[in-house]
Protein backbone atom coordinates (compact mmCIF):
# COMPACT_ATOMS: atom_id res chain seq x y z
CA UNK A 1 0.00 0.00 0.00
CA UNK A 2 1.29 3.10 -0.79
CA UNK A 3 -0.42 5.15 2.13
CA UNK A 4 -0.33 2.91 5.60
CA UNK A 5 -3.27 1.70 6.72
CA UNK A 6 -5.91 3.93 8.65
CA UNK A 7 -7.48 2.59 11.55
CA UNK A 8 -10.38 4.02 13.54
CA UNK A 9 -12.41 3.23 16.66
CA UNK A 10 -15.48 4.31 16.83
CA UNK A 11 -17.52 4.31 20.38
CA UNK A 12 -15.11 1.02 22.10
CA UNK A 13 -11.88 1.53 23.17
CA UNK A 14 -9.37 0.89 20.71
CA UNK A 15 -7.61 -2.52 21.37
CA UNK A 16 -4.05 -3.75 19.76
CA UNK A 17 -5.21 -6.92 19.91
CA UNK A 18 -8.06 -6.19 16.98
CA UNK A 19 -5.84 -3.81 15.72
CA UNK A 20 -3.27 -6.52 14.95
CA UNK A 21 -5.98 -8.60 13.71
CA UNK A 22 -6.76 -5.57 11.26
CA UNK A 23 -3.03 -5.34 9.62
CA UNK A 24 -2.88 -8.61 9.48
CA UNK A 25 -6.22 -8.93 7.13
CA UNK A 26 -5.06 -5.39 5.10
CA UNK A 27 -1.68 -6.92 4.57
CA UNK A 28 -3.23 -10.47 2.68
CA UNK A 29 -5.75 -8.23 0.74
CA UNK A 30 -2.83 -7.14 -1.47
CA UNK A 31 -1.90 -10.91 -2.65
CA UNK A 32 -5.43 -10.35 -4.57
CA UNK A 33 -4.73 -6.99 -5.92
CA UNK A 34 -1.09 -5.40 -6.18
CA UNK A 35 -1.81 -1.98 -6.88
CA UNK A 36 -3.86 -1.19 -3.70
CA UNK A 37 -3.52 2.54 -2.93
CA UNK A 38 -4.31 2.88 0.69
CA UNK A 39 -6.70 0.92 3.04
CA UNK A 40 -9.21 2.13 5.41
CA UNK A 41 -10.97 0.16 8.47
CA UNK A 42 -13.61 1.68 10.77
CA UNK A 43 -14.35 -0.54 13.58
CA UNK A 44 -17.53 0.30 15.72
CA UNK A 45 -19.76 -0.87 18.39
CA UNK A 46 -22.54 1.32 17.61
CA UNK A 47 -25.32 -0.36 20.39
CA UNK A 48 -23.56 0.54 23.49
CA UNK A 49 -26.74 0.09 25.74
CA UNK A 50 -28.15 -3.56 24.96
CA UNK A 51 -28.51 -5.87 27.50
CA UNK A 52 -26.66 -8.65 25.67
CA UNK A 53 -23.01 -8.29 23.81
CA UNK A 54 -22.11 -4.96 21.99
CA UNK A 55 -22.81 -5.71 17.52
CA UNK A 56 -19.62 -4.66 16.29
CA UNK A 57 -19.77 -2.79 12.57
CA UNK A 58 -16.66 -2.99 10.36
CA UNK A 59 -16.41 -0.19 7.19
CA UNK A 60 -13.49 -0.86 5.15
CA UNK A 61 -12.71 1.79 2.36
CA UNK A 62 -10.02 0.61 0.13
CA UNK A 63 -8.41 2.60 -3.08
CA UNK A 64 -7.67 1.44 -6.38
CA UNK A 65 -5.93 3.22 -9.16
CA UNK A 66 -9.20 4.36 -10.62
CA UNK A 67 -11.51 2.75 -8.48
CA UNK A 68 -12.42 2.37 -5.06
CA UNK A 69 -14.16 -0.29 -2.98
CA UNK A 70 -16.04 -0.18 0.12
CA UNK A 71 -17.45 -2.65 2.24
CA UNK A 72 -19.79 -1.91 5.03
CA UNK A 73 -21.01 -4.69 7.53
CA UNK A 74 -23.83 -3.12 8.87
CA UNK A 75 -24.06 -5.09 12.88
CA UNK A 76 -27.83 -5.14 12.95
CA UNK A 77 -28.02 -7.78 10.19
CA UNK A 78 -25.61 -10.53 11.68
CA UNK A 79 -26.00 -11.49 15.74
CA UNK A 80 -22.57 -13.28 15.34
CA UNK A 81 -20.93 -9.89 14.67
CA UNK A 82 -21.19 -10.05 18.77
CA UNK A 83 -17.66 -11.20 18.39
CA UNK A 84 -15.48 -8.13 16.92
CA UNK A 85 -13.06 -11.19 15.35
CA UNK A 86 -15.83 -12.58 13.18
CA UNK A 87 -17.07 -8.72 11.93
CA UNK A 88 -13.80 -8.64 11.03
CA UNK A 89 -13.33 -11.87 9.17
CA UNK A 90 -16.76 -11.18 7.05
CA UNK A 91 -16.15 -7.50 6.41
CA UNK A 92 -12.36 -8.68 4.92
CA UNK A 93 -13.92 -12.23 3.29
CA UNK A 94 -16.29 -9.59 1.78
CA UNK A 95 -13.65 -7.25 0.60
CA UNK A 96 -11.62 -10.20 -0.84
CA UNK A 97 -14.24 -11.36 -3.32
CA UNK A 98 -15.17 -7.33 -4.36
CA UNK A 99 -11.02 -7.29 -5.09
CA UNK A 100 -11.27 -10.34 -6.97
CA UNK A 101 -14.22 -9.55 -8.97
CA UNK A 102 -12.16 -6.03 -9.70
CA UNK A 103 -8.72 -7.59 -10.82
CA UNK A 104 -10.98 -10.29 -12.88
CA UNK A 105 -13.00 -7.32 -14.80
CA UNK A 106 -9.66 -5.05 -15.25
CA UNK A 107 -8.13 -8.37 -16.84
CA UNK A 108 -11.10 -8.66 -19.33
CA UNK A 109 -11.78 -11.94 -17.67
CA UNK A 110 -15.20 -12.08 -17.05
CA UNK A 111 -17.39 -15.14 -17.90
CA UNK A 112 -19.11 -14.68 -20.59
CA UNK A 113 -22.14 -17.13 -21.64
CA UNK A 114 -22.04 -18.18 -24.87
CA UNK A 115 -26.17 -18.01 -26.18
CA UNK A 116 -27.09 -20.78 -28.69
CA UNK A 117 -26.62 -20.50 -32.16
CA UNK A 118 -29.75 -19.33 -34.02
CA UNK A 119 -30.80 -19.63 -37.68
CA UNK A 120 -34.45 -20.25 -39.61
CA UNK A 121 -35.95 -23.20 -40.69
CA UNK A 122 -35.11 -23.97 -44.27
CA UNK A 123 -36.91 -26.88 -45.35
CA UNK A 124 -39.55 -29.38 -43.02
CA UNK A 125 -39.77 -33.29 -44.34
CA UNK A 126 -42.99 -33.93 -42.07
CA UNK A 127 -42.84 -37.27 -44.33
CA UNK A 128 -39.39 -38.19 -43.14
CA UNK A 129 -39.49 -36.42 -39.59
CA UNK A 130 -37.18 -34.35 -40.18
CA UNK A 131 -36.16 -30.45 -40.89
CA UNK A 132 -33.27 -28.10 -42.37
CA UNK A 133 -32.19 -25.30 -40.23
CA UNK A 134 -30.06 -22.42 -41.87
CA UNK A 135 -27.65 -20.80 -40.05
CA UNK A 136 -27.13 -16.85 -40.19
CA UNK A 137 -23.69 -17.68 -41.72
CA UNK A 138 -25.61 -19.93 -44.01
CA UNK A 139 -24.59 -23.39 -42.84
CA UNK A 140 -27.62 -25.82 -43.14
CA UNK A 141 -27.86 -28.42 -39.72
CA UNK A 142 -30.42 -30.85 -39.75
CA UNK A 143 -32.53 -31.77 -37.06
CA UNK A 144 -34.60 -34.49 -36.52
CA UNK A 145 -38.51 -34.35 -34.86
CA UNK A 146 -37.82 -35.44 -31.35
CA UNK A 147 -35.18 -32.60 -31.20
CA UNK A 148 -38.10 -30.15 -31.03
CA UNK A 149 -38.35 -28.92 -27.31
CA UNK A 150 -41.56 -26.83 -26.42
CA UNK A 151 -43.02 -26.85 -29.78
CA UNK A 152 -45.20 -29.92 -31.84
CA UNK A 153 -42.93 -30.96 -35.05
CA UNK A 154 -46.17 -30.94 -37.44
CA UNK A 155 -47.46 -27.27 -36.16
CA UNK A 156 -43.67 -25.45 -37.77
CA UNK A 157 -43.36 -23.62 -40.38
CA UNK A 158 -40.41 -22.66 -42.66
CA UNK A 159 -39.11 -19.60 -41.87
CA UNK A 160 -39.58 -20.16 -38.18
CA UNK A 161 -36.40 -18.63 -36.38
CA UNK A 162 -35.17 -21.51 -33.72
CA UNK A 163 -32.15 -21.83 -31.44
CA UNK A 164 -30.53 -24.85 -31.00
CA UNK A 165 -27.42 -27.13 -29.76
CA UNK A 166 -24.79 -28.65 -32.88
CA UNK A 167 -23.12 -31.60 -32.68
CA UNK A 168 -21.44 -33.61 -35.57
CA UNK A 169 -23.63 -35.90 -36.73
CA UNK A 170 -22.95 -39.44 -39.11
CA UNK A 171 -23.95 -37.72 -42.04
CA UNK A 172 -22.80 -34.21 -40.68
CA UNK A 173 -23.57 -31.56 -38.57
CA UNK A 174 -27.09 -31.82 -36.67
CA UNK A 175 -29.39 -30.09 -33.81
CA UNK A 176 -29.40 -32.24 -30.79
CA UNK A 177 -32.17 -29.89 -29.49
CA UNK A 178 -34.12 -27.41 -30.88
CA UNK A 179 -36.01 -24.35 -29.52
CA UNK A 180 -38.48 -22.13 -31.25
CA UNK A 181 -37.77 -18.57 -30.49
CA UNK A 182 -40.62 -16.33 -29.44
CA UNK A 183 -40.76 -12.57 -29.27
CA UNK A 184 -38.08 -12.60 -25.89
CA UNK A 185 -35.29 -14.47 -27.58
CA UNK A 186 -32.80 -12.68 -29.42
CA UNK A 187 -32.65 -13.23 -33.32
Amino acid sequence: MQIPLQITFRDMEPSDAVEAKLREKADNLERFAEHITSCRVIVEAPHKHHHKGNIYGVKIDITLPGDEIIVNRHPEQNHAHEDVYVAIRDAFDAARRQLEDYVRIRRNKVKVHETEPHGRIKQLFPQNDYGIIETADGREIYFHRNSILDANFDKLEEGTSVRFNEEMGDNGPQASTVHIEGKHHII
